[in-house]
């Protein structure tokens, strides 16, 4: 086993996840309004498809690549109409009244948030994430470019060793999204309804300006 592979696999993992984007921002608002697994499940959606993406670049499967690469089109149209919709949904709602995400319990004590998460919503917020995450097939071309640049193509002989940077794509971008919502949580408890209301709405706004950007450059370029 040459573990070099998977402690780079881990380091690329932490820095394709580490960038502040439309994911991590639906990351930080479900941390703070649903709790840290609302929002590390969000966190682990993006990095198993990060994972997904890695395997496909890692194992040489050209032909999976070369399918999601064509489609790239409408799975960016999908990615981006989802945004928006998120963003939307974000902007409107309310802090007493999320339940399709949280439930703020009323009888909380002064300064702090008791919430509930469903279990549903729990699997919507990784299956989200996840489906966002793999909206950008050309996550594939970066996996590709930098596994042939340091020699990772070369050095993964057979599954196991491609498995090896999988594995450490996974647990790098894993582990950076629990260190985010980790920090997150540590200061969410100080937050009044008030503030909770604001995140909605600026986070709201940012996830939807993301997504009409998307959409923008989109047929920009078509």
């Amino acid at each position: 086993m040459d573990t070099a592979l998977f402690w780079q696999g881990l380091i690329f993992g932490l820095a394709i996840a580490a960038p502040v984007g439309p994911i991590g921002v639906l990351t930080i608002r479900r941390t703070l309004v649903g709790g840290l697994w609302a929002g590390l499940l969000s966190g682990l959606g993006a990095a198993t498809a990060d994972a997904f993406y890695g395997s496909v670049a890692a194992l040489g499967l050209t032909a999976v690549s070369a399918f999601l690469v064509q489609q790239q089109f409408w799975l960016r149209l999908f990615g981006g109409l989802f945004l928006v919709y998120l963003g939307v949904k974000a902007a409107s709602e309310k802090p007493s009244a999320m339940g399709s995400e949280v439930l703020v319990v009323a009888s909380a004590e002064p300064g702090q948030l008791a919430v509930d998460s469903e279990p549903g919503s729990l699997l919507r917020a990784y299956s989200s994430t996840f489906l966002l995450t793999l909206s950008n097939p050309v996550t594939i071309l970066s996996f590709t470019a930098v596994f042939a640049g340091f020699g990772l193509g070369s050095q993964a002989e057979g599954a196991g060793a491609g498995w090896q940077l999988v594995a450490g794509v996974f647990l790098g971008s894993a582990l950076w999204w629990l260190t985010l919502c980790g920090v997150v949580t540590a200061v969410r408890t100080r937050l009044s309804p008030t503030v909770l209301r604001a995140v909605n709405l600026i986070s709201g706004l940012i996830l939807a300006g993301f997504g009409l950007a998307l959409l923008f450059s989109l047929f920009l370029n078509r």
